[in-house]
């Protein structure tokens, strides 16, 4: 497996990461605990040692799962957790938290759930705009100080807001979405990225699936899915936006990848810090995304797909409004 360098803490991980919300959450019905275990064991197995959850996925159901999987292999692999919300008597989640002592009794759960000492790299979900992120900063500081955490990462965070966080502690890794039909933060947050030297983790680099081309107009969202809520999503979308499949199988064909591949191997061929972390719940879709290590897209192949794209129009946003005011602040 080619390993790949997160941020100037020289956090080593594959080049590939496996994101794992949707083995326990976001799905209807649940896939079955056992299986994903089997599936998560299989990845370290392959190499892949990189792997993503959150709190709010369940929520703690999938930090749960990924601590159970993981405990026997702990010494082999980095696991990244989110914090940033809070959560009623019954689970039920109650927006947005980052004030510095929820983030540490928050911790504290997701350590036990997880099984581990210290929390390879803690990310914050989404910036609070209640809380400076200087305190937030400030907070995960004092848990890596204390040994709690070893790496301080941000998701959905604007330029401005990374460069004022990075300041007080340095950040090892930003989580965004991005993927070729995504690319809203090739604008600033991945210049800031360069310049800071913090790595970047691609979520959803495949477009939560339709970049695979499996996904058409005919296809059906369980109402739990977050699919069947979002603007690009909906079969009038889906069916506008088939020109960017087309445009990666017909590369696909010229390379032997399927389009999930090529997506793949697009962004691992943007910069050597970047580490996308599809998610997987069938080991063939896991050696699928695993082969795209093996894809070769040269300066040619690249520039091919920059015209391509360039004359695409994506249609459908990516989050309803009020999702999407949450990002990039």
């Amino acid at each position: 497996m080619q390993k790949r360098i997160l941020g100037n803490k020289n956090l080593e991980v594959s080049a590939l990461g496996l994101g794992c919300m949707r083995m326990s959450h976001d799905e209807s019905p649940l896939p079955d605990k056992q299986e994903m275990i089997r599936l998560l064991r299989s990845a370290v197995e392959r190499g892949i040692t990189l792997f993503d959850t959150a709190q709010v996925y369940g929520p703690f159901t999938n930090e749960e799962l990924v601590g159970e999987a993981l405990a026997p292999v702990r010494e082999q692999v980095v696991i990244a957790t989110k914090f940033g919300y809070t959560f009623g008597p019954n689970g039920e989640n109650m927006g947005l938290s980052s004030r510095p002592q929820h983030i540490k009794q928050m911790v504290e759960g997701s350590l036990q759930r997880l099984r581990v000492e210290a929390i390879d790299l803690l990310y914050q979900h989404r910036v609070d705009p209640n809380v400076p992120i200087e305190d937030v900063a400030g907070a995960v500081k004092e848990l890596i100080e204390e040994g709690k955490v070893k790496h301080f990462g941000l998701s959905e965070a604007g330029a401005e807001t990374i460069r004022r966080a990075h300041a007080v502690q340095p950040v090892t890794a930003v989580q965004s979405e991005y993927s070729l039909w995504w690319r809203t933060v090739e604008k600033e947050v991945l210049p800031a990225c360069e310049q800071l030297g913090i790595g970047f983790v691609p979520y959803s680099p495949l477009g939560r699936g339709y970049l695979t081309g499996k996904i058409d107009e005919h296809t059906t969202f369980a109402s739990v899915d977050i699919r069947s809520r979002l603007p690009r999503y909906t079969p009038e979308a889906r069916k506008a936006n088939r020109v960017v499949i087309d445009l990666l199988a017909r590369i696909g064909e010229q390379k032997n990848a399927t389009p999930a591949q090529i997506s793949l191997a697009w962004l691992l061929a943007r910069s050597p810090w970047i580490v996308p972390i599809p998610g997987s719940r069938k080991i063939e879709r896991l050696d699928e995304n695993i082969g795209a290590l093996a894809v070769n897209l040269s300066p040619d192949d690249l520039q091919e797909i920059e015209r391509a794209t360039s004359q695409i129009t994506i249609q459908g946003d990516r989050y309803p409004e009020q999702l999407e005011r949450m990002t990039n602040l």
